[in-house]
């Protein structure tokens, strides 16, 4: 990519960021994210349609920056992988964009987004560790399962005041994901 185009999406991410830590992501216009990037107007649609697809690619690109890799998402792990606790990092300290942005007043373009990809880290995890894991229930419903109950984490953890650590985030989720694999923890259920 050329490092003009690349300079120019990293300035109105980083400046739609800042934004948001400021004001609900629904009073942020794409005036002000173009005057806080210095860029012009005409910039900024030359990249993005609109501002929720700006912060789409700005979530995501930070979920790039902070590490999160499939190949850590090892579900037979008693641990959250490094990549887990970086990225929920990132989301504390970033706390009021993404309790904007996924709240009530937020983007349905982002959550999407943010689901779609959070389903497939989850999937590939599956995959790559464990495929037989999620029997009778199949690929595409354990996926949802576990992709669901991060994402409804993160939204009841962002809430929380005072809100407990991104480690103890990471343990939450890591406990929904690993569920489907703790064979003896569903057959001591079982009986």
């Amino acid at each position: 990519m050329d490092a003009r185009v690349e300079r120019t999406r990293h300035s109105l991410q980083h400046a739609l960021f800042a934004l948001t830590q400021e004001h609900p992501f629904d009073e942020v216009t794409v005036n002000q994210i173009v005057e806080r990037a210095g860029v012009n107007r005409s910039s900024f649609y030359q990249h993005y349609s609109d501002k929720e697809t700006l912060l789409a690619f700005a979530i995501e690109a930070a979920a790039d920056d902070a590490g999160v890799q499939l190949a850590d998402l090892d579900p037979l792990s008693p641990t959250p992988p490094p990549a887990l606790l970086s990225y929920l990092s990132h989301v504390d300290a970033n706390a009021a964009v993404y309790t904007s942005a996924l709240g009530p007043r937020g983007s349905a373009l982002v959550a999407s987004r943010l689901r779609a990809r959070l389903n497939l880290f989850v999937r590939q995890g599956i995959i790559d560790h464990d495929p037989a894991a999620p029997e009778g229930l199949g690929l595409d419903i354990a996926s949802a399962s576990v992709t669901g109950a991060t994402f409804g984490i993160i939204e009841v953890w962002l809430a929380m005041t005072p809100r407990p650590s991104a480690s103890t985030a990471a343990d939450w989720i890591w406990q929904t994901f690993t569920a489907p694999h703790d064979r003896s923890a569903l057959s001591t259920i079982a009986e």
